[in-house]
């Protein structure tokens, strides 16, 4: 029996479906590897085959389409024109090659693919291509030969990820300057990545990465798979950042969307040989009803391949430390977990689930570990499907991580739907604390998805319109601004003491960026206004911002000073729903909790480990925009209590005023 379902009996009665779906990843690997004689690397390394490549001898570029009778390679090398000195032919499987002498095509020329098929034809960018740029002035996207003379080449030949634990800054480089305007990878690597480690992440999450023709996707809507995307500079400049990343002790983990690609035809790989099945479910199954895109087939090996090799691309190319994983409810699941309940077990294996989508996730995690051991993965994956997290020879999907996606879910519903009185402490320890004890997962209060459009920050639900006129340090206050600067404390504060396994903050939440997201669309104006970071906010002494971002650096700091702080255990010390105190224990770290608005206590006991505490941080410290109502020199001494002398423990009685958050840590 694998061990996934050992330690769940409550997946005992799936136990047929659980090891259907380990048994065909199984065979899958099998069937790719031609069972065992190559390795999984081995196989998905089909970026060094397809696409454009320079030789001593010449340029062969080769290119997969079944469907085409006919391919011409047609740029600036030939006048955008067929010409025989450039037609390619066929080979094999569906495969088609050219070679041309070296002096036909040089480093900048732009060009694309003409596709003939029985019955019609079309412009293409190349499945494979490494390098898409967009002109300019008529918005048309071309790929483009990437050979400069001196390629970047890294200086930082290792490196180990720091995951004790993993401190993620989800970021895009686009929105990562202050101008209305798109930024760019050297203003990122120049000016953002120090930011970040000062600011204590030890991991950057980058979003949009692969070439996207909308920039208003977010990235999601992907064109071009292997090319990093071209409207934030060039491939060797993302490398740069990348390296410079390394050398300040950050992870680069990408944002990958295997999930789904772009409809578009002219840049993507919708009907690229003219065929509807090349990449691509028929029939129902090829569009994805919610998401306006197209749905890869992953029961096709040449699918599998382009994915897998796409994968390793990443990691051995631009030395990315690892990938979370987008869409995966969306994969795994026929329905794509859309109008889907999962209130319980039978929710998973009830027939529902897409084995070849499955199978890939487990191979794409196999195969990433195999190419680089301490990679990272992380899956976005909202139906709480069990072994996602797992090992694979545990029965598990493989993944490293999982995203906590009940967590920001749960601060925005209390925050919307109850008032301050009635948030209860036994819930919020409950939602944060409750998961698998087999998988970790990343905690999160918000990300870029809670700061979309049409949704909300958390500070701008508690502050909202007053953010506009009472964050000066000097122009007085109000009942909304203080209340909304104590929570977003206190709710980070929660959030990240109660980690398994990492942490993720999106860029400038961590300071309590205003308003939302949004980027240049149609509907406003195709305004970069909400798609920049303000960061003279947190800079200027004189605003309240930097109140925020003080207290995120120094709680980041003292979690990471604990070593493998995610995995010591979180013990419940205390929780009142009627008082709204909350207390709980990890290590020699207590955190202490006072939700209520209104009521503070003197003197509040509850039993703890005997001995002497002091304060390490205190969100209402002076310094992160509090009333100081705590003295945090103060030394606290356990009570004895002869009842509970035994088990070493004693009372510790606090003064807790309303509405804040401190840690004590125990000094003998």
């Amino acid at each position: 029996m694998l061990k996934l379902i050992k330690n769940d009996p409550w997946l005992k009665p799936y136990a047929d479906a659980i090891e259907g779906r380990y048994n065909y990843a199984i065979k899958k690997e099998k069937e790719l590897t031609n069972d065992g004689e190559k390795t999984l690397s081995e196989f998905a390394s089909g970026y060094l085959y397809f696409g454009l490549h320079k030789t001593s001898k010449s340029w062969v570029f080769r290119e997969w389409a079944p469907n085409a009778t006919a391919i011409y390679m047609v740029g600036d090398f030939n006048g955008w024109q067929r010409t025989e000195e450039f037609k390619l032919y066929p080979i094999d499987n569906g495969e088609w090659e050219l070679k041309v002498p070296l002096k036909k095509i040089k480093h900048g020329d732009l060009y694309k693919l003409n596709v003939i098929w029985d019955g019609g034809e079309g412009e293409r960018i190349p499945a494979w291509a490494t390098r898409v740029v967009q002109d300019s002035n008529t918005h048309i996207f071309s790929a483009q030969v990437w050979e400069p003379d001196e390629p970047y080449q890294f200086k930082k030949k290792t490196f180990k990820p720091k995951t004790d634990p993993l401190l993620i800054y989800e970021c895009h480089i686009g929105m990562a300057v202050e101008e209305e305007r798109v930024g760019t990878y050297e203003e990122f690597r120049v000016n953002i990545l120090p930011r970040i480690k000062e600011d204590g992440y030890n991991a950057i999450q980058i979003m949009a990465i692969q070439e996207h023709p909308y920039y208003g996707s977010f990235g999601y809507h992907v064109s071009s798979f292997f090319a990093p995307s071209s409207r934030f500079g060039t491939p060797d400049e993302l490398k740069h950042l990348i390296d410079d990343a390394h050398a300040l002790g950050l992870t680069v983990i990408m944002d990958i969307v295997h999930s789904h690609a772009v409809k578009n035809e002219l840049e993507g790989l919708g009907r690229f040989d003219g065929s509807y099945s090349q990449y691509f479910h028929e029939g129902e199954r090829r569009e994805h009803p919610a998401w306006d895109s197209l749905n890869f087939n992953y029961g096709r090996d040449e699918v599998l391949h382009f994915l897998l090799s796409n994968c390793k691309y990443w990691l051995e190319e631009f030395k990315f430390d690892g990938f979370r994983f987008d869409g995966v409810t969306s994969m795994i699941y026929y329905s794509h977990g859309l109008g889907d309940s999962f209130t319980g077990y039978a929710d998973y294996y009830n027939g529902n689930e897409d084995g070849d989508a499955i199978a890939y996730l487990t191979l794409a995690n196999k195969l990433i570990h195999e190419v680089k051991s301490q990679a990272i993965t992380i899956a976005e994956e909202v139906s709480g499907m069990p072994g996602l997290a797992a090992k694979i020879k545990d029965g598990g999907y493989g993944f490293d991580y999982r995203m906590a996606m009940n967590i920001p879910d749960y601060w925005i519903k209390i925050i919307k739907e109850r008032r301050d009185e009635d948030w209860h402490p036994s819930g919020i320890f409950w939602e944060l604390t409750n998961r698998r004890e087999d998988e970790k997962t990343i905690s999160y209060a918000e990300s870029h998805d809670q700061a979309l459009v049409g949704d909300k920050t958390i500070v701008f639900r508690l502050i909202d319109a007053d953010m506009y006129w009472y964050m000066s340090k000097h122009y007085g206050s109000s009942y909304a601004t203080e209340r909304g600067i104590a929570l977003h404390k206190m709710i980070r504060l929660a959030t990240v003491s109660t980690i398994n396994g990492g942490y993720l903050n999106f860029m400038g939440n961590e300071f309590g960026h205003p308003e939302w997201v949004d980027f240049p669309r149609e509907g406003n104006g195709w305004s970069y206004i909400y798609a920049r970071r303000q960061w003279w906010l947190a800079d200027n002494k004189d605003l309240k911002y930097h109140y925020l971002g003080d207290f995120d650096r120094d709680m980041l700091g003292l979690i990471s000073s604990v070593k493998h702080f995610e995995k010591t255990p979180v013990v419940k010390l205390w929780d009142k729903d009627d008082d709204q105190i909350l207390a709980y224990q990890r290590g020699d770290l207590i955190f202490v909790f006072n939700f209520s608005p209104n009521k503070s206590f003197t003197d509040y006991g509850f039993l703890a480990p005997q001995g002497k505490y002091k304060v390490v941080l205190n969100s209402d410290d002076a310094a992160y925009g509090g009333n100081a109502l705590v003295d945090n020199s103060v030394e606290h001494f356990t009570q004895e209590d002869k009842l509970y002398a035994k088990d070493g423990k004693g009372w510790l009685k606090l003064y807790i005023p309303a509405r804040i958050a401190f840690v004590l840590k125990k000094e003998d």
